[in-house]
């Protein structure tokens, strides 16, 4: 992100964004009490700054027949950069991986993985435990989402 000052309006604009970013831009502006014009050089502005990574549609993972949700935690033999770089290549190649994260503590990561049921993800494990250099992995299943979010907290951003 660039050094970049955000006022009042630019702040509505990335929380209406982040809530529907397939909003019109028409819309967008009488949300935010602009013009269309304006409204849409400040979204340039804000796009040009690095506020967007892009745009998506979120489907519902049970109505397209992924309701399990696997949570592992990995342990690599050695945590060594060669070792980190060849496991992260590695595993951001899965489809199934929805998020994967590298971790302070015991354990080396934290991923998450979306299938449509535990045979699915049997298979996606016995591709897992082929990759060398793992030493240790610990799936936990999900019961039930208490809450998801794809919008990031804004109040703390300072505005002018």
């Amino acid at each position: 992100m660039l050094d970049f000052t955000l006022d009042k309006i630019d702040l509505e604009i990335l929380t209406a964004l982040q809530l529907d970013a397939g909003i019109s831009n028409l819309e967008l502006a009488d949300k935010v009490s602009l013009s269309p014009s304006p409204c849409s050089r400040r979204v340039k502005i804000l796009k040009e700054a690095g506020f967007f990574r892009g745009k998506v549609t979120l489907l519902d993972p049970t109505t397209v027949g992924l309701p399990v949700n696997v949570f592992i935690q990995i342990k690599l033999s050695r945590q060594e950069k060669k070792n980190l770089e060849i496991f992260e290549k590695n595993i951001s190649l899965f489809p199934e991986v929805m998020e994967c994260y590298l971790m302070t503590g015991d354990l080396d990561y934290l991923i998450r993985v979306a299938v449509p049921d535990l045979i699915s993800y049997q298979l996606f494990l016995d591709k897992v435990t082929e990759m060398e250099g793992i030493s240790l992995i610990k799936s936990s299943f999900s019961l039930k989402q208490i809450c998801y979010k794809t919008e990031l907290p804004l109040k703390h951003l300072k505005v002018v």
